[in-house]
C-alpha cells in the first residue's frame, strides 16, 4: 500500500506535490519522495518517514520545475531501507523517474531477465525498481531519438505483457512529460483530474481523489484498467489502453485503506463504509433477534462510518468509547508483534465511564492478525464492560495479500485456518460477528453494477491473476515476523 501522485502545471508543482502527499500519508508512513523536472534536469530528494519530516524547506526550495511526481511508501516486505524510498530514477533512456502502488507478482523471474537479456542491473529488492527498469528497456529497443505518444504506448504495452500483478506508476520521462499506468485489471487505484488556471489547462493524477479535491482539480475519471496516459510537458493529455483488460478492483481500499473522502470507481468509500455497517446489522438482527446490545462504539477511525450506521439500524445509542492518539501509526503494517502490542496501548485509550457495566458491541473495519482485537476487547472488559461482543465489516481474512498490501504470513492471520468460535474465543470476545463475502460486495457495488469482478483475494482466497504454484509459500519467508526480524539484524531489510 502505497501513494502516488503527479502533476504537470504551468508553474512550480513541488508545493501542490507535497500537499497531495499529505492527505495520502494514510496510504504510507515509512518513506516520501518527490522528484520534479525543471527544464532537461530531473530534481529528486526523498528519504524516510512521514512527509513532513522528509520535505524540509531547504528540499523543497531545490524541486523546482512544472512537472513532477511523488510518492510515500510503507515498509512493503523487503523493501524497507532508505534506498528504496521513491521515486526511482534512471539516466537512461532519456532519464526516466517512477513512483509504484501494488506489487509485481513475477519479480524474481523478471529481475533475472532484466540481467541476463536487457543489460540492466537492480541494486535493489524493490519491485518498483524492477517495474521502472523494464518500462525503460522497452523504451531503450525503440531506439528512437525524438519519442511519439505511440512509442510510450507501445512501451507500457510490452510492461503490461511482462508484468504480472497490481500496479498503478506515475513516471516522468525527462523531455516529454508525465505517464501513469494501471495494471490490466485496475486492482490499484488511480485516477486523473484536470484544473483551469489562468496560464491554461493543468493535469494531475493520484491513487485518490481527495488528493485532487485538496489541490482544487476536479475528478475526470478512474484510469482504466490496462490504459496508459501520457500528459506532455506543454500540457497535451494522450490516452490510450495498452492491453485487454478486465477490471476488478481491491474491495480492500473500500473496507479500510481509502479514505472515507475518496472516490473509487465512481463509487463514493464513505457512503460503502455506511452500508457495510447497515448490512451488518441487519446480519446482526437475523443471528439474534433479541440481541442485548446496549451501546456501539466504532475502533477509530476506518470503522466508525459503518458503526454509526449499524448502530441507527439496531436503533442502540452509538457512543465514542476510545480516544486516538493521531500519531501512532497503523498497527497491522507495524515491523513487530511485540512492537504493535505496545503500540495499541499507546494508540488507544479507554472512556471507562462509557464501559461501566455495560453489555458493548465493538465495531471495527475488519480482523487481520487479531493482535489490536484482543486488546481492544480486553481493554473494554477492564473499564468495567460487562460483555463485550465484537463485529467486522469486513469478512474474516484469510489468505494473503499478494497485490500490494503487505499482509503478515498467513501463520499470522487469525483467521486462516480457524473456525469463527476459535476466532471468538482467541479475541477473547462474548460474540463475535463478521460481515459475509457475499455481503460486503453488495454493499459497495451498489454504485457500480456493472462490475462483476472484485479482487477479494485475502478473503477468498482467489487470485485474479493467477500465481505460480510456489508463490505463496515464498511470500510466506519474506513476511513472517521472524523473516522481517532477521533481515533488519542483519542489515538487508
Amino acid at each position: 500500500m502505497c501513494g502516488i501522485i503527479g502533476i504537470v502545471g504551468k508553474s512550480d508543482v513541488a508545493g501542490a506535490l507535497y500537499d497531495g502527499l499529505t492527505v495520502l500519508q494514510h496510504r504510507g508512513q515509512d518513506a516520501a519522495g518527490i522528484a520534479t523536472v525543471d527544464g532537461r534536469r530531473l530534481r529528486l530528494h526523498k528519504g524516510n518517514g512521514l512527509v513532513r519530516d522528509v520535505f524540509t524547506d531547504q528540499a523543497m526550495a531545490q524541486l523546482t520545475g512544472s512537472a513532477g511526481i511523488g510518492h510515500c511508501r510503507y515498509p512493503t516486505a523487503g523493501s524497507e531501507e532508505v534506498d528504496e524510498a521513491q521515486p526511482f530514477y534512471v539516466n537512461s533512456p532519456y532519464g526516466i523517474a517512477l513512483g509504484h502502488n501494488g506489487n509485481l507478482t513475477n519479480t524474481d523471474a523478471i529481475r533475472a531477465q532484466l540481467f541476463a537479456e536487457d543489460r540492466r542491473h537492480i541494486n535493489t529488492g524493490s519491485d518498483s525498481e524492477v517495474l521502472l527498469n523494464v518500462f525503460a528497456h522497452e523504451l531503450a529497443i525503440q531506439d528512437r531519438l525524438q519519442l511519439a505518444p505511440e512509442n510510450i504506448f507501445k512501451a507500457v504495452g510490452a510492461v503490461h505483457a511482462r508484468c504480472k500483478g497490481g500496479y498503478a506508476a506515475v513516471a516522468l520521462v525527462l523531455g516529454y512529460g508525465l505517464v501513469a499506468f494501471r495494471d490490466p485489471n485496475g486492482i490499484r487505484p488511480l485516477v486523473l483530474g484536470q484544473r483551469w488556471t489562468a496560464q491554461g489547462m493543468e493535469y494531475a493524477v493520484a491513487s485518490e481523489s481527495v488528493a485532487l479535491d485538496i489541490l482544487g482539480f476536479k475528478l475526470l475519471r478512474d484510469i482504466a484498467p490496462g490504459e496508459a496516459v501520457l500528459i506532455t510537458l506543454d500540457g497535451q493529455l494522450h490516452q490510450r489502453v495498452c492491453a485487454d483488460a478486465g477490471l476488478a478492483p481491491c474491495l480492500f481500499e473500500f473496507v479500510y485503506l481509502a479514505r472515507p473522502d475518496s472516490i473509487i470507481e465512481g463509487i463514493s468509500v464513505y457512503q460503502a463504509r455506511v452500508r457495510m455497517g447497515q448490512r451488518l446489522a441487519e446480519r446482526i438482527l437475523k443471528l439474534r433477534p433479541e440481541h442485548d446490545i446496549e451501546v456501539v462504539m466504532p475502533i477509530p477511525d476506518t470503522s466508525r462510518s459503518a458503526a454509526l450506521a449499524l448502530a441507527q439500524r439496531l436503533d442502540v445509542p452509538f457512543r465514542e468509547g476510545f480516544v486516538k492518539n493521531r500519531y501512532i501509526g497503523r498497527t497491522f503494517i507495524m515491523p513487530g508483534q511485540g512492537e504493535r502490542a505496545k503500540s495499541v496501548r499507546r494508540k488507544l485509550n479507554a472512556i471507562s465511564q462509557e464501559f461501566k457495566d455495560k453489555v458493548v458491541l465493538l465495531v471495527d473495519d475488519s480482523i487481520i492478525r487479531g493482535t489490536t482485537s484482543k486488546q481492544i476487547i480486553q481493554m473494554a472488559r477492564d473499564a468495567g464492560a460487562r460483555k463485550v461482543y465484537f463485529a467486522s465489516a469486513a469478512p474474516p481474512v484469510r489468505h494473503p495479500n499478494i497485490y500490494g498490501i503487505d499482509m503478515p504470513s498467513v501463520r499470522e492471520l487469525v483467521a486462516h485456518d480457524r473456525r469463527k468460535k476459535e476466532v471468538q474465543t482467541l479475541l477473547g470476545a462474548d460474540w463475535l460477528i463478521y460481515q459475509t463475502l457475499e455481503d460486503l460486495i453488495e454493499t459497495v457495488r451498489v454504485d457500480r453494477p456493472d462490475i462483476e469482478q472484485w479482487d477479494d483475494s485475502c478473503f477468498s482466497g482467489e487470485y485474479v491473476t493467477g500465481i505460480a504454484a510456489d508463490y505463496l509459500r515464498e511470500l510466506e519467508l519474506t513476511r513472517s515476523d521472524e523473516a522481517k526480524l532477521a533481515r533488519r539484524q542483519i542489515g538487508v531489510g
